[in-house]
């Protein structure tokens, strides 16, 4: 029988990513503070621990999937974390927590003889569920392979780095690129929209064009159009990324005009829209000033004023 492996974070994407480990033919140990997460493995080969030190006394190798830096922090490196488990001997983290925090816990784990690969991921939600990511890998060669079938499983592996932090750094140069197309693009098509034109002949138009983007291409098409926003990233957690990439431009002295201009609009859609709501709901931000929707013909029927 296998060892199992480590799985700590059961949200939105770790969830995805381990039934995809247990499609592809692993068993877990598994830890989530959610009992509904947990609930949703039933019946699968999994072992669930009470403890991410459960976790850790557990399973040589352990992944961890989870929202912020400052709960990483706490799961690698607090009082009850893997940093004081028996068996644990190797870590990766496929959150996205900046290069910071990855450094600081990469060298916290090493001291005490735990290797670290930084491998945050791409793709999504849709991409999890079949094995389609990108994850950018950053660690030292030995524990890179070691960790690759792991991995390879999830998606493609592309290895950026020997330290931990540079998979966090490409990360967060991805979400910002991504995060400018979906604002510029919500700014366009409500301008187009106040304009006179129709949104679907819009998006044919710039996908024929030089202006196409994943937005123009998949976003748009399949959420803002239709009106169901479910893309399934929350937009506290896209204002997360950008903050975390402001601070690593502004440790790095880079500066980022637009790529500032595009976190204080993601700022106002937490206020304005709410933190929980998917990024696709920023086109609302600009369409409550403009006073216009970006609505497909297809879309269902608008609510009934009150």
């Amino acid at each position: 029988m296998n060892e199992p492996i480590g799985f700590i974070g059961l949200g939105s994407m770790g969830a995805p990513l381990a039934s995809r480990l247990l499609d592809t033919g692993h068993s877990l140990v598994v830890h989530d503070v959610r009992p509904d997460a947990l609930a949703r493995f039933a019946g699968r080969d999994v072992t669930v621990a009470g403890s991410v030190r459960e976790v850790a006394d557990a399973a040589s190798i352990v992944l961890v999937s989870l929202p912020t830096p400052d709960i990483v922090r706490a799961v690698a490196t607090g009082p009850d974390g893997l940093i004081g488990g028996d068996r644990i001997r190797l870590y990766v983290d496929l959150s996205t927590t900046g290069p910071i925090a990855a450094r600081e816990i990469g060298g916290a784990l090493a001291a005490r003889g735990i290797g670290v690969v930084d491998a945050p991921v791409s793709g999504g939600v849709a991409g999890a569920a079949v094995g389609k990511l990108v994850l950018m890998a950053a660690g030292a060669g030995p524990d890179v392979a070691q960790v690759l079938p792991i991995l390879a499983n999830l998606g493609q592996v592309e290895v950026v780095g020997e330290a931990p932090g540079m998979g966090q750094s490409l990360k967060l140069i991805n979400n910002v690129l991504s995060a400018t197309h979906m604002a510029i693009v919500s700014e366009a098509m409500v301008l187009g929209v106040k304009a006179g034109l129709d949104p679907e002949v819009m998006l044919t138009v710039l996908n024929k064009g030089s202006g196409r983007n994943t937005s123009t291409e998949e976003r748009f098409p399949k959420f803002v159009l239709p009106r169901t926003f479910d893309n399934g990233f929350s937009n506290a957690l896209m204002r997360k990324d950008l903050k975390l990439c402001m601070e690593m431009a502004e440790a790095m002295q880079v500066p980022m005009w637009v790529g500032t201009a595009v976190d204080r609009l993601w700022m106002q859609t937490v206020l304005q829209i709410g933190p929980n709501e998917n990024t696709t709901t920023i086109v609302k931000t600009i369409e409550q000033w403009a006073g216009v929707e970006v609505r497909g013909k297809s879309a269902a029927p608008r609510a009934a004023a009150a």
